[in-house]
């Protein structure tokens, strides 16, 4: 079972930002051909949405096999679809076995477990200000005119601009 899990985990990779899941990989895992999920996917277009699924590009999936050697060895003519988290979600509506259930419910429960990992990472705001001082002081000493424009920008915030009087005044 752990090993499985680290295997799921292996697969799981970061798109346009995204934790996302290769089709070969997700029917790798179900036990079904590439196309055959694929299939499955397009005769239910309306259940994946592009937040749910989308196709790399070519640039993309040219990164990807380049990062990792097994993705050397596909050798398919079209650029794989990825599975966020929520489209992987709605193929156990599409893709109707035990072991795609079984497989799905492991998948939720890592992606579950990375999003529990990330929540609990400790001192993040304070190495963001960290960051934030390192490079104000990075300025301050080696950008003269950025200096400059966050001196007046200060200065503004500090004190406003005084109006003129329109109008009649009265004096007492």
């Amino acid at each position: 079972m752990a090993n499985e899990l680290t295997t799921i985990q292996n697969m799981i990779h970061e798109i346009r930002g995204q934790k996302v899941m290769l089709d070969s990989d997700l029917a790798q895992l179900y036990g079904v051909e590439t196309y055959r999920l694929n299939e499955a996917v397009k005769r239910n277009a309306k259940r994946f949405p592009s937040d749910f699924m989308f196709q790399l590009t070519d640039e993309e999936w040219k990164n990807q096999r380049s990062q990792t050697a097994i993705f050397n060895k596909d050798t398919r003519k079209y650029r794989p679809y990825a599975f966020t988290e929520h489209g992987i979600l709605m193929l156990s509506s599409v893709i109707n076995s035990d072991k795609a259930i079984e497989i799905n419910i492991e998948i939720m429960k890592i992606f579950v477990r990375m999003r529990h990992f990330v929540l609990s990472q400790t001192g993040t705001d304070e190495q963001i200000a960290e960051l934030r001082k390192l490079l104000l002081l990075y300025i301050e000493k080696n950008d003269k005119r950025v200096n400059d424009v966050i001196i007046a920008l200060n200065n503004l915030i500090e004190r406003p601009k005084e109006t003129k009087k329109i109008g009649f005044c009265t004096e007492d």
